[in-house]
């Protein structure tokens, strides 16, 4: 008997906390989060007090479990010692663990995508607690989600991401490619709460709150991927405001242009990474939005990268003798930089050894009289097949671009095509006739991947290494 009476005590004693604890929580100005370990929560949960009210009556029933418990030792011990066991304590426990959350979610703001020809997609509001309105792409990558929001050449747009689960491992910030996130916002199917990663330093969510980048989860992201494949690249908006004027919103939409977004990213000034190994080759990085790894996968290979801002003038660089030139990524329309253009000209009448790369590749072609246009939804994702025409040998590239060099308007004694997209025919890269110059519309610095086109690097090494040596 002794032993029943001292089963209901401990019994009590785990009940007692249980209630305390949701009674205390109840009338809490912050959501519970105890139990679930989601530290997000206070910046999720809008209806604090509906929330902490539903929480509490799960706390009462984990006290009414060990409730029952203790009666069933005086009762029937075994059955008291069942329900007692480890693996069924725990069992209680997660399970209010994943209803914690489950229920915080469903205290969420809710968020709204409003698309410029009226179609709206009602999900929960994530990130930061602002409106935006622009340019709504996706983007196809399964992995590195990180890379995506800190490249610049996603300045002006919002982005969709196509994989369903999005944060699962956290950011780790040294993947950063860049000094900061891009993208206006962020819109995904599902943002996961907890972040599994050795590497993590800080989640998604907290990165986005950071970045002042507002976003939507929980809409159905192929649906909105499929209006974009079938109407093309729209602009759209991402609200709180449940009482939207969809109207007046419109011809918001409808105005809307990313502009000259270049002058955004790049850097302010002229500044240089020594490279490792000691190979000692001067490459000049033109920054019209660079990707940090651009510049890594030079200096990997011993060069010495000194990158100048877009503003510069094309004189200032050829005046610091480079062994080569390179033209980055970057965002927006090729046509906007009428100045940039004008200076890669200049670049192109000299000897000097240039590689150019998306919106670079896009400039020197503008520079030489073709013409690009606005594809229907761009490319965008680690995923996309490209063919060496000269080779036969297809690659799977990275890409991130939404303008293309129209092909039918080049002129052989310039330029010639060096690559195409293997899904669309359209063009990805240019070798120029007579000249130490080769452009590329995806992206060989990858990163996180895939690492297929790296070697247009050593490409580039090798022309300087000719380059000299003549």
């Amino acid at each position: 008997m002794v032993g029943r009476i001292v089963g209901l005590v401990c019994c009590l004693l785990c009940a007692f906390p249980f209630l305390v604890i949701g009674i205390y929580n109840r009338d809490s100005i912050e959501p519970v989060n105890f139990w679930s370990g989601d530290t997000s929560l206070k910046d999720k949960v809008k209806d604090v007090k509906g929330y902490n009210t539903e929480m509490t009556g799960l706390y009462k029933k984990c006290a009414f479990f060990f409730l029952m418990a203790g009666i069933l030792f005086v009762i029937f011990p075994i059955a008291g010692i069942f329900l007692l066991k480890p693996s069924c304590s725990c069992g209680i426990i997660k399970r209010l663990c994943r209803r914690t959350a489950k229920k915080g979610s469903r205290y969420q703001m809710k968020a709204f995508l409003i698309l410029e020809d009226g179609t709206v997609f009602e999900g929960t509001h994530i990130g930061a607690d602002k409106e935006i309105i622009s340019e709504i792409v996706f983007n196809t990558s399964m992995a590195g989600y990180l890379e995506v929001l800190t490249d610049p050449s996603y300045a002006g747009q919002a982005v969709c991401m196509t994989y369903p689960l999005i944060g699962n491992y956290g950011i780790c910030l040294e993947d950063m490619e860049s000094g900061r996130a891009w993208p206006d916002g962020f819109i995904v199917r599902e943002l996961s709460r907890n972040a599994s990663n050795f590497r993590k330093d800080i989640t998604i969510q907290e990165f986005l709150n950071n970045q002042g980048i507002p976003g939507i989860a929980g809409i159905d992201t192929r649906a909105l991927t499929k209006i974009l494949r079938r109407k093309g690249t729209m602009n759209g908006m991402i609200t709180t405001d449940a009482s939207y004027d969809i109207h007046s919103i419109l011809p918001r939409l409808k105005e809307y242009t990313t502009g000259r977004v270049v002058e955004k990213v790049t850097c302010t000034e002229k500044y240089t990474i020594q490279g490792s190994g000691g190979a000692g080759w001067r490459v000049a990085l033109w920054d019209f939005g660079a990707k940090d790894n651009i510049a890594g996968s030079l200096v990997r290979r011993g060069c010495d990268v000194t990158v100048y801002p877009a503003r510069t003038e094309a004189g200032k660089i050829i005046e610091d003798k480079p062994d080569g030139i390179m033209l980055s990524n970057g965002p927006g329309d090729p046509k906007e930089c009428t100045q940039i253009i004008r200076e890669i000209k200049k670049l192109y009448d000299t000897d000097i050894p240039i590689f150019a790369i998306c919106l670079g590749h896009q400039l020197m072609a503008l520079a030489t009289g073709a013409d690009t246009f606005k594809m229907k939804y761009g490319h965008r994702g680690g995923n996309h097949p490209v063919k060496d025409l000269e080779t036969g040998r297809v690659y799977i590239s990275s890409q991130n671009h939404g303008y293309v060099v129209d092909v039918d308007k080049l002129d052989p004694a310039v330029a010639v095509p060096a690559f195409v997209n293997v899904n669309d025919g359209t063009n990805e890269g240019l070798k120029y006739t007579g000249k130490n110059i080769f452009t590329v519309q995806y992206h060989p610095e990858a990163c996180p991947g895939p690492q297929d086109s790296g070697y247009l690097f050593d490409r580039f090494i090798q022309m300087m290494q000719t380059k000299k040596g003549e």
